[in-house]
């Protein structure tokens, strides 16, 4: 069984702010940047950004011993995650888009997607996830752990997002 989890991100900044940061090439260039301190191996795969909206591909590589002793029992070696990520075309009123995360020969999928809304105050990115770990015994606990750990990279992806936009646009 799936599990899913729905994380709201609040920003001061209007959603056309957030959706030109998103839009922009060096936003996902500074964001891999940043997680080289974690995992040397972070680059923007490929980027597209035109009027029908923004597509974006980034691999990370995470070395085996990083990764907690229960995903070690499955993975034998470094975990390469290649994550996609897409927004429509803007409107302010509501953006859609959506995101997905794999792993070569990985033992499950990750599939969401988001929407960025204008606030009275700014604007909000909801996303929506569904992770599936598809290994009897273990799939419950390796789907709680990937969607703690999702908590945590949206929490530091929002307050890398309300930064970069402060400091460039």
């Amino acid at each position: 069984m799936a599990r899913r989890l729905s994380y709201s991100a609040r920003f001061t900044e209007p959603a056309e702010k957030l959706f030109q940061a998103q839009s922009t090439l060096k936003y996902w260039e500074d964001m891999m940047a940043g997680f080289q301190m974690i995992s040397p191996h972070c680059e923007v795969d490929s980027f597209v950004s035109d009027e029908t909206g923004m597509r974006v591909v980034l691999k990370q590589t995470i070395g085996r011993h990083q990764l907690p002793p229960l995903a070690q029992t499955v993975l034998m070696k470094d975990m390469v995650i290649t994550r996609e990520e897409s927004f429509g075309a803007f409107d302010p009123d509501l953006t859609k888009g959506d995101y997905t995360a794999s792993i070569p020969a990985g033992p499950g999928s990750l599939n969401g997607w988001q929407e960025l809304v204008p606030t009275e105050t700014g604007c909000t990115i909801r996303k929506t996830t569904e992770v599936k770990v598809f290994i009897p015994f273990i799939n419950g606990k390796l789907e709680q752990l990937m969607l703690v750990n999702l908590v945590n990279l949206f929490r530091a992806e929002a307050e890398y997002a309300a930064d970069w936009v402060k400091k460039n646009l």
